[in-house]
């Protein structure tokens, strides 16, 4: 296991040296890596030994999201999956980490969307564990039904402190991208959760030193987000679907949700802190082609 920082930039002084690559070429690939490192410091992935595909795979989308031109994004694809081979390669990975990497197609610019019955039965499975007084079965109830309620990101759920969750307010405050912070408010489910996690769970999980940390860890560190997709691939592994099966497929799912309960688009794009209406305009494509699914089962003359 390696520093990826480090890695990176001795990837970068082997391409320099082989000469393959104009400077601006050159320039271009490694801004493209050392923005996936970055985006990878946000998930808690640190070193080489922590990448895997989930995390290649949840930058790419991330990308897609925020509405980047196909031929950046095929150039960032082009460019993660080139270091990801060298790593497989020189024994920093256990394989190719990046090689089932993708380029989202237009129409395939958003991961799977559950119906409202998957996130019931599955919060609700969550909930019959979290009954047994388990910290972790607790904890990750309270992670799901958070990620559902608010739409937040994965990294702004394992940053979450005990002083930005106020559940007498129904509300927790978020550090988004560009440290910009932002109320989401909550519903009552989640905030049961929360609150039987904090009361039953928590305790027994927390150290000396896990200090104002909501979601805690095993070992009573601050929770990663290689857990928290973990949890959530397990959980969505079986209902079939495009698109990764990580955490964001539930942000996907709580905007469509919303639009497709009559919110408005502004207030989505509050909630899930884009700061462009462009990139949540998107959901409206979704809720639309639901319909429009609806209709054709639906209608006599469809």
């Amino acid at each position: 296991m390696a520093n990826l920082v480090a890695v990176m930039r001795l990837y970068g002084e082997e391409r320099a040296a082989e000469r393959v690559l104009s400077q601006n070429s050159l320039k271009a690939y490694i801004g493209d890596l050392e923005q996936f490192v970055a985006y990878a410091g946000t998930q808690r992935v640190d070193d080489t030994g922590e990448l895997d595909t989930e995390v290649c795979r949840s930058w790419v989308w991330a990308l897609a999201e925020e509405g980047l031109a196909a031929t950046s994004l095929r150039r960032k694809v082009s460019s993660l999956k080139g270091f990801t081979h060298w790593l497989g390669v020189n024994g920093y990975t256990e394989g190719d980490v990046g090689v089932r990497i993708r380029t989202p197609k237009a129409q395939q610019t958003l991961p799977r969307v559950l119906s409202r019955s998957h996130m019931e039965d599955i919060l609700a499975g969550l909930a019959s564990g979290a009954a047994t007084g388990d910290p972790i079965a607790l904890r990750d109830s309270a992670m799901l039904e958070l990620l559902y309620a608010t739409a937040m990101r994965v990294s702004e759920l394992t940053s979450l402190s005990l002083r930005r969750v106020d559940l007498s307010a129904l509300s927790v405050t978020v550090v988004g991208k560009g440290d910009k912070e932002r109320v989401i408010p909550l519903g009552a489910p989640a905030a049961r959760a929360l609150s039987d996690y904090l009361e039953k769970g928590r305790p027994k999980l927390a150290t000396d030193r896990s200090g104002d940390v909501f979601f805690l860890s095993t070992r009573g560190q601050r929770v990663g987000s290689r857990t928290v997709y973990s949890v959530v691939a397990r959980l969505l592994a079986d209902l079939g679907g495009d698109g990764p099966l990580g955490p964001h497929t539930l942000r996907h799912t709580a905007a469509t949700h919303l639009l497709d309960g009559g919110a408005d688009l502004r207030s989505v794009q509050e909630l899930l802190g884009h700061a462009s209406l462009g990139t949540t305009q998107i959901y409206t494509h979704v809720s639309l082609e639901r319909l429009k699914g609806a209709y054709d089962t639906a209608h006599p003359r469809a």
